[in-house]
């Protein structure tokens, strides 16, 4: 069955970095596009970055472009993502997702979700 699995979670403090990392299995990788989806305790699911199947098409939640960088590794089955200059409001939860299409990633297509890796990012 399809599994994802994030890491890389931590503490760090503003203007520091992290990457997260979610394995994935259980299902064509290099096949489907992947999102990263973010969620503050007590509040709602936000958008942050997804890739296409290929790795060639990215994109950016405002909060986080220029700061955070998506990437796959196709031949490891390996989503990525790079935060670096983190802010306290980059606090969360942090979920990679499978979508059911190559280069298409609204919430609707989302068919997998991971378990999560908490960031907290504090001084």
């Amino acid at each position: 069955q399809v599994q994802l699995v994030e890491s890389g979670g931590g503490l760090v403090q503003p203007g520091g970095s992290l990457r997260l990392s979610c394995a994935a299995s259980g299902f064509i990788f290099s096949a489907y596009a992947m999102t990263w989806v973010r969620q503050v305790p007590g509040k709602g699911l936000e958008w942050v970055s997804a890739i296409n199947s290929g790795g060639g098409s990215t994109s950016y939640a405002d909060s986080v472009k220029g700061r955070f960088t998506i990437s796959r590794d196709n031949a490891k089955n390996t989503l990525y993502l790079q935060m670096n200059s983190l802010k306290l409001e980059d606090t969360a939860v942090y979920y990679c997702a499978k979508s059911l299409y190559d280069s298409q990633w609204y919430f609707e297509a989302l068919d997998a979700w991971g378990q999560g890796t908490l960031v907290t990012v504090s001084s």
